[in-house]
């Protein structure tokens, strides 16, 4: 690794740590060469398709979209970051290792809801909202009894007896 500071490539690690994930390890450098000290990350790159939007476009997989959307979502709510992180990166190993060159973003959405739905129901409807374009408090509504239905008088996270799919509404059929 070379030096940042004067570009030698004569550098030892002082210090490896794993991060509380197991994701990243991080590591402390020392430069032999004029003593300056800086920390590296390391983590294995993914192999993530290509997003493919709904006008049919495609562009390349953004992490940062998917972990923005969890944290806008869970904002103010009681998740700690290492649960955030581990939904992220079980979305990231899904989406990896489906084989697949490309997935639709609604695919991406949909599981995003699904690991939302297991950490924080409140977080859950705020990314359902954004996610469905909620035009009305009907539709709120309808998706908070549909939560309620799932598995009433009780928490509706996700268990292997109840699942839970909410698919985007056509604008022009409505009812």
């Amino acid at each position: 690794m070379r030096c940042p500071f004067c570009q030698s490539e004569d550098t030892r690690v002082s210090d490896s740590r794993e991060s509380d994930s197991g994701e990243t390890v991080r590591r402390r450098r020392v430069c032999q060469a004029c003593s300056e000290r800086y920390t590296t990350y390391e983590r294995v790159e993914l192999h993530l398709p290509q997003v493919v939007k709904s006008d049919g476009k495609k562009e390349k997989f953004n992490e940062q979209k998917l972990r923005d959307g969890f944290a806008v979502s869970l904002q103010k709510r009681p998740i700690d970051q290492a649960q955030i992180e581990t939904a992220v990166q079980r979305l990231l190993r899904k989406f990896s290792f489906s084989g697949e060159d490309e997935i639709d973003a609604e695919q991406i959405g949909l599981a995003v809801m699904d690991e939302l739905r297991g950490l924080d129901e409140v977080a859950y409807v705020r990314f359902a909202s954004v996610y469905r374009r909620f035009q009305d408090l009907d539709e709120f509504n309808e998706l908070v009894q549909k939560l309620k239905d799932v598995l009433p008088g009780e928490s509706t996270k996700p268990t292997k007896t109840a699942k839970l799919t909410i698919l985007p509404k056509k604008r022009n059929q409505r009812s």
